[in-house]
């Protein structure tokens, strides 16, 4: 946040200046309880409600893309690391853009709280403070600012995540499948080799998705932190690419995919193997009935 607020500041002086000011340690931290809040909450209504989707899609073999096979849950993890029904690119796609979208409407103000908390142009001391503080002077209105530029990030993201998300693991897997067969093979990927393919797969994801979208994110956060300099994502990006270039358009990429490589992919690891779990306990229970 603080990289994106100012495009003359990188990521080292922005350190430096935070270490040298007062109260340094506690301004490291500031915003971690909306960031906390944010991040459990809005993970929770993202894979419940991807989850679902995909569930929908698959049973009822919706969004098929021409050349792509949906294959059957059973054929499909014989030889794959994944836990997860097997989508088309286009399913994939649209599954992960409208997930993200719906938990992030209904996570923005927390968004808004949290990227204010972050920045040094805002001395909220509460969230309640905060709260009220938007409230009186921007109205409901100001608990949504920066939307439209936070969908067009988080839709195409999540939406590309999942697809390269997929094609990677369907690759590494056919890769892991030349260099094993049989039983051992249906072993080996319901072990750590599942786990390392789903990681990898997960960073390779994350990476990619965050270049691409990063522009969006750039906008966004002018728009939350300054309403009145920037009244909305077209007007901040002409502003950004008028005064200060194309590349104020990437600030903040390189700590961003580095932090949304991490824990994006840890994230679906333990997503996948939570599934993977849970449906093997199921499938045992119903054997003993």
């Amino acid at each position: 946040t603080r990289v994106q607020q100012a495009h003359s500041t990188s990521l080292l002086s922005t350190f430096r200046d935070i270490t040298r000011g007062p109260d340094s340690l506690r301004q490291l931290w500031r915003g971690t309880l909306p960031s906390v809040i944010r991040t459990g909450l809005g993970s929770a209504l993202y894979f419940s409600t991807l989850n679902a989707l995909r569930q929908h899609v698959f049973r009822s073999n919706l969004l098929t893309s021409t050349g792509v096979v949906s294959m059957s849950r059973n054929a499909a993890r014989s030889t794959s690391s994944s836990s997860l029904p097997q989508l088309s690119n286009l399913a994939n796609l649209t599954t992960g853009a409208i997930a993200r979208a719906s938990a992030g409407l209904i996570m923005m103000p927390v968004t808004v709280i949290k990227v204010r908390y972050e920045s040094n142009l805002y001395s909220y001391q509460s969230l309640m403070g905060a709260g009220s503080a938007i409230f009186k002077n921007e109205g409901i209105k100001g608990f949504f600012a920066g939307f439209g530029a936070t969908a067009l990030r988080d839709a195409p993201y999540a939406g590309l995540y999942v697809l390269i998300y997929e094609q990677s693991k369907r690759h590494l897997s056919q890769v892991k499948e030349a260099t094993a067969a049989g039983d051992a093979l249906l072993k080996d990927m319901r072990s750590s080799s599942a786990l390392s393919i789903n990681f990898v797969s997960g960073v390779l994801a994350a990476g990619l998705a965050t270049a691409i979208t990063n522009p969006f994110d750039a906008i966004k956060t002018r728009v939350q932190l300054m309403p009145g300099k920037y009244a909305n994502m077209v007007q901040a990006s002409r502003h950004m690419v008028g005064e200060e270039g194309f590349r104020s358009l990437f600030d903040g990429l390189a700590l961003r995919a580095g932090r949304k490589a991490l824990s994006s992919a840890l994230a679906w690891t333990v997503y996948e193997e939570l599934v993977r779990r849970a449906e093997t306990k199921w499938a045992e229970t119903e054997g003993t009935l």
